[in-house]
């Protein structure tokens, strides 16, 4: 008796699972789903960029993948990212739930979080501030130069020896973030930037890889002990790292003379005090990881590509630098309101975004009523992710699409212009423009 039962509820959990993944009427073409695990046996985990092209070229510029019993849409080239970002913004400006980072975040994080009223009052209030203390004025000039004399002197430092860029950029890059968040800036040998980081980079190879994929998609393996149990440490580990920074900066603060944004707000709370807002302690350290993980990873990675492809194009740095010898003419360093100046520099940076493509598939969006694209349904819940890799080497968009080459981003009387496919889709991206430039144009 036993027997039967037990294979009559697995070909009942069959049928369920098999449900689950059927596509609903005119939806999204992609590859047949399977119970429990969905497409991911026909993606590889590690690296699915190439299976997406490949599904791409199958099924056209807008298809799904099942991850676990979830359909996911993905959008591919310039018009259908538009269509649905900016014709139909508002159809898909939700955001869905990322259960591994939401769950180890307690729910408290907002750059991920869902389009409503906490992110809206978070947004403007990190706009406002971040506009105060420093986002395209002086103060965030003066920090990013500061920070990269100490950039200068560890490359001095490892003449003749091991030197690792993809550390120190992010080192600058996380010092930067911690001046506006903090006040404070740290060695690169210093204990907490050195445990930070780690976390940061450690976390990010998780998110980006198959770990959170299966996290996400299949419930019963969420309490094994497997990789993905580390990010919960990370996260708690920078968690209480960020808390006592507060309460050590709480100890000297004056409110209402705010010194960095964490003082912002701190005064913020106090003005609203009990008014039900979603202001809070145990927010503003999540905020505080939020922006700090946000700022710190596309910087330096874009920083590091930059590095590396000047590297190994001479012609192009030597061109760089008669650009910077002319625009200096006495003066110690170049400032950010020289880029005007200086179209060859700009087109450099913008080609260096370009093929870094440090977000190659944006930050996932979700579609917060039933509603069409491209002809197909996408029903109300459904998460979407834009593929901005097959808009930053899109064929009839870019002159040397698949190559580095700043002339993408000159017209033909060398001056510098901006492609509309150019689509960073980044929350950071001026903060991020303007340590390129700094970067790539330091002190002679």
């Amino acid at each position: 008796m036993l027997v039967p039962l037990v294979l009559l509820w697995l070909c009942l959990c069959f049928i369920f699972f098999q449900l689950k993944t059927r596509r609903p009427k005119n939806f999204p073409p992609g590859p047949t789903g399977l119970p429990l695990v969905g497409s991911l046996l026909s993606l590889n985990l590690e690296n699915p960029l190439q299976d997406f092209d490949r599904l791409r070229r199958t099924h056209g510029n807008v298809f799904s993948v099942y991850f676990g019993s979830e359909p996911v849409v993905f959008l591919n080239g310039m018009q259908t990212i538009k269509e649905a970002l900016v014709t139909k913004a508002a159809d898909f400006s939700g955001r869905p739930q990322d259960k591994l980072f939401n769950i180890a975040t307690g729910n408290k994080g907002v750059i991920l979080s869902d389009y409503g009223p906490s992110w809206k009052e978070h947004r403007r209030f990190a706009l406002m501030t971040l506009r105060n203390f420093g986002l395209g004025k002086k103060s965030m000039e003066e920090r990013i130069l500061g920070e990269i004399q100490y950039t200068i002197k560890t490359v001095e430092n490892s003449i003749g020896k091991l030197l690792s860029p993809q550390v120190m950029f992010h080192n600058a890059a996380s010092n930067i973030i911690c001046q506006v968040l903090f006040g404070t800036r740290y060695d690169y040998d210093d204990e907490l930037i050195r445990v930070i980081v780690n976390c940061f980079t450690e976390n990010l190879k998780i998110a980006n890889g198959p770990w959170q994929t299966l996290y996400d998609s299949i419930p019963m393996i969420r309490n094994l002990p497997l990789p993905f149990q580390k990010a919960f440490e990370n996260i708690k580990t920078c968690e209480n790292i960020t808390l006592r920074l507060i309460n050590e900066h709480k100890k000297t603060r004056v409110p209402g003379q705010p010194r960095h944004f964490v003082d912002c707000y701190l005064d913020e709370l106090d003005k609203r005090g009990n008014d039900g807002s979603s202001f809070s302690e145990d927010r503003l350290v999540m905020y505080a990881l939020d922006l700090h993980v946000a700022g710190t990873d596309t910087t330096s990675n874009t920083l590091l590509t930059g590095f590396l492809y000047l590297s190994t194009h001479p012609h192009i740095q030597e061109r760089c630098q008669q650009e910077i010898d002319q625009v200096l003419e006495g003066k110690d360093c170049v400032s950010y309101d020289d880029r005007n100046n200086m179209p060859y520099m700009q087109a450099v940076i913008h080609e260096v975004q370009r093929v870094s493509n440090t977000v190659p598939l944006s930050v996932p969006h979700c579609a917060i009523r039933d509603t069409e694209l491209k002809g197909y349904f996408i029903p109300r819940g459904t998460m979407i992710i834009p593929n901005l890799t097959t808009v930053m080497n899109e064929e009839g968009q870019w002159k040397f699409p698949n190559e580095f080459n700043p002339e993408n981003f000159l017209n033909d009387q060398g001056e510098f212009v901006k492609p509309e496919a150019f689509m960073p889709f980044s929350a950071d991206w001026k903060r991020s423009r303007m340590k390129c430039n700094l970067y790539t144009t330091p002190p002679p």
